[in-house]
């Protein structure tokens, strides 16, 4: 399955989503508490024709959230100028047939010195990192 909601890569929007969704290693990812309030989180990801995959710990509030509230956003910081503005919006879901971080080749390779500064090594990373969330991308804007 591909993600349907990207716009059209042949356009310079397009384009530009395409390049960070693969560039970027930080995305911010909203969630909504429970008391409506927005919660904003930078994270790791990988971007795959499914969606964006995010790695998280398994007691992050954010899986609370989501159990309740799967609408998300994502956006990636703007230039210094305020341009280059993406924001996706989706619907996440906690996987359960997902390979741990450091065995997802795509992942690994994405991540794998940064998860040595965080956690000592790829697997100690994937020992606090294990709960896998798909985000299915539903819309995209900026400008």
């Amino acid at each position: 399955m591909t993600i349907t909601a990207l716009p059209d890569p042949s356009t310079p929007f397009g384009e530009r989503v395409r390049t960070r969704l693969r560039d970027e290693r930080l995305i911010w990812w909203t969630t909504v508490g429970a008391d409506g309030t927005p919660q904003p989180n930078p994270v790791w990801f990988l971007q795959d024709d499914d969606g964006i995959l995010i790695y998280n710990r398994q007691d992050a509030h954010r899986l609370n959230h989501i159990r309740e509230r799967p609408q998300v956003s994502l956006n990636f910081d703007a230039a210094s100028d305020g341009g280059d503005i993406v924001v996706l919006r989706g619907r996440a879901r906690q996987l359960e047939d997902q390979p741990l971080p450091h065995e997802n080749p795509a992942y690994l390779e994405k991540y794998a010195e940064a998860m040595v500064e965080v956690s000592g090594s790829p697997e100690e990373f994937s020992a606090v990192y294990f709960v896998p969330v798909r985000i299915e991308i539903t819309r995209v804007r900026g400008f």
